[in-house]
């Protein structure tokens, strides 16, 4: 009961954010929040964006399979999001775009602009579903206090009809308090969401390191000296945790699934003037390290607990957080703070996901940025999508589906990196009529590849595969253009 009333005491927080900021709203507002947000919020709330509730899950278990490697990644993230606030962002306010898929269109011609739109549109609503589906299966079961991770408790009509309730109540409200003030309210919604995500992460480390019979200096003593504390890997080239590997593909990450991922932009495009949405950008950049090496160390406090404990580590790393914070092992608080913390971060990427996804769809594929009454029709068939998107994936009940969405939204971003490495770095006009066959055959290409060099040499490609799409979508792109009409 207490889980339930803080959930709804946070809804209601919500509600009041949105009904501060939605008054006298127009599309400008929900689109662009009229270009009036300050930077210094825009950077706070971009941080707990950035992390989504499957973050918030998965990132303490990783300590269990890669030690804590992961920060080589977060390392390449500040150079990522350099490069995006210093030659991107510059050209989307040359330009005064709503979306950056116009760009597409100003450069490449309208092939290429649907082309990127369509992608954007079709990789953020699977993948966005189907992380929120998983958000949904935790919070419904913790709802049941049952074991997050236990399929037998999925089988009744009972659970199905809480999880079903859950999806749909948790969607109607992030339509609710979005509906009017789109992109403004999230500006602080986000900020909002960020505070009790990271606020849920500290208590939740405390009462670990409580548990643990050690003070915060014991803690960070024990955390160093770790098995797991492992953060550099140089001498291993075939490593997927090999530092120049997970470096580079930081930088990559963020340049394609922020710089060119409408939703990440959206909010970093309210900024009043470029020189604050690059301060914006570059502020948030330094938080993603401390942000993430917390998760970790939080992570390596659990493996100490399970040992002292005497329980066994799940075979799915994704489970180690869930195991102690939702079956209620560490207490009641901790499934409060735990159900505010995977909400929060959930919240805050899928309410922006929803309304780059209207804003994309009104904008770059009917072209309609002025009509309201569409831009509100569409706001409410993309949570309807979204919302039976999120129960198919739940009534197939397949892993196997759930990972063949994961790899699909993979492989869609490289085309993206294509096009606009192709815009930014060349003269050439593509062929229009070849852009969408080449946006498609790049990431079966680069799948056949994969199994390929799995099978022959034991090679299976990690993040560099999203620049090897990269790659093959521009020298298509090049080999069926031609030099540009001066």
């Amino acid at each position: 009961m207490m889980v339930i009333i803080t959930v709804l005491v946070y809804f209601l927080a919500l509600m009041a954010f949105s009904r501060l900021t939605a008054r006298r709203s127009d599309n400008e507002t929900f689109y662009r929040a009229n270009r009036r947000s300050p930077w210094y919020m825009v950077a706070f709330g971009m941080v707990g964006a950035s992390i989504s509730g499957i973050t918030f899950v998965s990132v303490p278990g990783m300590v269990i399979r890669q030690d804590m490697t992961y920060v080589q990644t977060c390392l390449g993230f500040i150079l990522g999001y350099f490069a995006v606030a210093f030659i991107l962002l510059p050209i989307y306010y040359k330009w005064n775009l709503t979306t950056i898929y116009s760009y597409l269109q100003r450069r490449l011609g309208r092939s290429a602009y649907k082309t990127g739109a369509w992608f954007f549109l079709l990789s953020k609503m699977t993948g966005a579903a189907v992380r929120f589906y998983v958000v949904c299966l935790i919070v419904s079961n913790v709802f049941t206090a049952s074991d997050w991770s236990n399929e037998a408790g999925r089988s009744g009509s009972s659970s199905h009809a809480i999880f079903m309730l859950t999806v749909v109540v948790m969607t109607a409200l992030i339509w609710l308090y979005t509906r009017r003030g789109g992109i403004k309210t999230l500006v602080w919604t986000d900020t909002f969401q960020t505070v009790c995500m990271f606020t849920a992460l500290f208590l939740i480390i405390l009462k670990v390191i409580g548990m643990l019979d050690m003070s915060v200096g014991e803690a960070i003593t024990a955390i160093a000296g770790n098995e797991h504390s492992r953060m550099f890997v140089f001498d291993d080239w075939v490593s997927r945790q090999n530092f120049w590997k997970q470096f580079l593909s930081g930088i990559f990450i963020v340049v394609v699934m922020t710089g060119l991922d409408q939703d990440m932009m959206q909010k970093n495009l309210t900024c009043k003037t470029l020189r604050d949405a690059q301060k914006d950008m570059c502020a948030y950049s330094f938080a993603f390290v401390p942000a993430n090496l917390l998760f970790m160390s939080l992570g390596i406090l659990l493996v100490l607990l399970a040992q002292q404990q005497g329980v066994a580590l799940p075979q799915n790393s994704d489970e180690l957080l869930p195991m102690f914070a939702a079956s209620g092992k560490l207490g009641t608080a901790v499934v409060v703070f735990f159900t505010i913390g995977i909400v929060a971060a959930s919240f805050s990427s899928a309410d922006s996901a929803l309304t780059a996804m209207t804003t994309s769809y009104c904008v770059d594929i009917k072209e309609q940025p002025a009509d309201e009454q569409l831009r509100k029709r569409v706001h409410i068939c993309m949570s309807l999508v979204f919302m039976l998107i999120i129960l198919l994936v739940y009534f197939v009940n397949s892993t196997s589906v759930i990972d063949a969405i994961y790899i699909l939204c993979s492989y869609t971003y490289g085309p993206l990196l294509g096009l606009f490495a192709f815009a930014l770095l060349t003269k050439r006009m593509p062929a229009g009529r070849y852009v969408p066959f080449i946006a498609i055959a790049s990431p079966v290409v680069c799948y056949l590849l994969d199994v390929f060099t799995t099978k022959m040499a034991g090679y299976h490609f990690g993040y560099e595969l999203l620049m090897l799409n990269g790659m093959l979508t521009f020298m298509g792109l090049w080999l069926t253009g031609k030099k540009a009409a001066v």
